[in-house]
């Protein structure tokens, strides 16, 4: 499995008498790639494997965090991350600020992007009630 780069992912799953050692020779191998997308893809990928048997700690240990980062896999990861913390700090303003909202006025406001939500997290502050949530979300 060490030998191809294709299989390192799978590599830090197989069985080992010394699974720290194994996860140093799939970083030490990750590092011998030489075309850099590739390198990323597959230690994004062999980061997300790790991490159902190491710990975050023991993972940025071995495997280069930057070198990870660069995936665009990782980076699609990250995004739907910090959309999912706008959606759910913007439904939690919102209802501080209008009260409880309709479904549908929840499902258009989960339809939107992550700019989207952001503009509504400053834009909320002039809302006095849901009226105006759904005149926002009609210009929209």
């Amino acid at each position: 499995m060490l030998a191809n780069p294709a299989l390192l992912p799978l590599a830090v799953l197989a069985q080992s008498n010394s699974p720290n050692a194994l996860l140093e020779q799939v970083a030490s191998q990750l590092d011998m790639i030489e075309e850099r997308e590739q390198r990323s893809n597959i230690a994004a990928c062999t980061g997300i494997l790790a991490s159902l048997r190491f710990d975050n700690d023991t993972i940025r240990q071995f495997l280069r965090e930057d070198v990870m980062r660069e995936a665009p896999m990782y980076q699609e990861i990250i995004q739907e991350g910090r959309r999912e913390e706008a959606l759910l700090h913007t439904l939690r303003l919102l209802t501080r600020r209008i009260g409880t909202l309709t479904l549908d006025l929840q499902l258009q406001v989960q339809n939107l992007t992550t700019a989207q939500l952001e503009e509504l997290g400053v834009a909320l502050l002039d809302f006095n009630n849901a009226a105006d949530l759904a005149a926002w979300l009609q210009n929209q």
